[in-house]
């Protein structure tokens, strides 16, 4: 018992005393990625990779509507829809 609870001590000093280095090198680490994140040449490279990945869904989203998959997609959802707005719920 008295084992266990040297443990327990020993777990609690180093939880707090680690939790307080902790906190200052997460603040340290913060800081700098903040840094980073705000330097002009990786906002540019940001917004580079955004644009390009907006286009590709576009050219992706194009490319399924033109498919046959796309198109049985379209009418499938139209007819849901069409069917869901015919009846509206609560009237007779």
């Amino acid at each position: 018992m008295r084992g266990k609870l040297l443990f327990l001590t020993g777990l609690a000093a180093g939880f707090v005393l680690g939790s307080r280095a902790g906190r200052e090198k997460y603040e340290e680490i913060r800081e700098s990625a903040k840094k980073v994140w705000e330097s002009p040449s990786v906002q540019e490279a940001a917004g580079v990779a955004q644009a390009q990945a907006t286009k590709l869904y576009t050219e992706g989203k194009d490319k399924l509507q033109a498919s046959k998959l796309g198109e049985k997609l379209h009418t499938t959802t139209s007819d849901s829809l069409a069917s869901s707005n015919s009846t509206t719920p609560g009237t007779i």
